[in-house]
């Protein structure tokens, strides 16, 4: 069995406590070897019954990133509608993508049909295999931060909408969309910290039963 070093657990702590969900991006582009030693960490994700369900789809033309801002313009309005006064005026001062400077745009979906893994685990909990996608997005997203990449996941979208503009099959499941590029600046604390928005916990709450 393999044993790490202190200083290579230091690092991952590191790594993770330097993870950031980013929306300022430069548009400077992202070489192609880079990004694919990045996607290829997929394939190193544990999934349920080994299904391996993440499907994606990389947004490159103009007219499929012209659909998915204009979605994810519609959506931004909406959710803005359903604050009130002064959390309204602070959401409307949020950046919530980076989908107009990001050179690398990834919709990550989960196939609900896969046959692979003969169902195994999903029988019961169907939702696993979305959750097997997250697991495999996190690894994507640490091993780009390796890197210096940046990752910023966009949830304020219509992913019915999406899918149809995608064109991907019916059985495919939205997970996340993501915006990949190289930030503008580096920071150890979350952007919506920073416009006061929300804290993190400073502490796990942990039950017992």
């Amino acid at each position: 069995m393999t044993k790490f070093s202190s200083e290579f657990r230091d690092d991952l702590h590191r790594l993770m406590r330097w993870r950031r969900d980013v929306r300022r991006f430069r548009t400077d582009p992202v070489d192609e070897a880079l990004l694919q030693a990045c996607l290829d960490t997929f394939q190193l994700a544990p999934s349920v019954g080994l299904s391996e369900p993440w499907r994606v789809v990389r947004v490159d033309s103009d007219h499929a990133r012209t659909a998915a801002l204009r979605n994810y313009e519609t959506a931004n309005a909406k959710a803005l509608k359903g604050y009130g006064s002064d959390r309204a005026k602070l959401y409307a001062n949020l950046k919530l993508s980076g989908m107009k400077e990001s050179p690398v745009q990834l919709a990550i979906y989960c196939d609900e049909a896969t046959a692979k893994g003969r169902g195994l685990g999903a029988g019961t909990m169907p939702e696993m295999r979305r959750y097997s996608v997250v697991g495999a997005i996190t690894q994507f997203w640490l091993t780009a931060r390796s890197f210096g990449l940046g990752v910023g996941w966009v949830s304020i979208l219509d992913p019915a909408q999406l899918n149809r503009d995608l064109k991907v099959p019916e059985d495919w499941a939205l997970v996340a969309y993501l915006c990949v590029g190289w930030p503008e600046e580096l920071s150890e604390t979350p952007e919506l910290a920073k416009a006061g928005w929300e804290d993190r916990d400073s502490a796990l709450s942990i039950l017992s039963r």
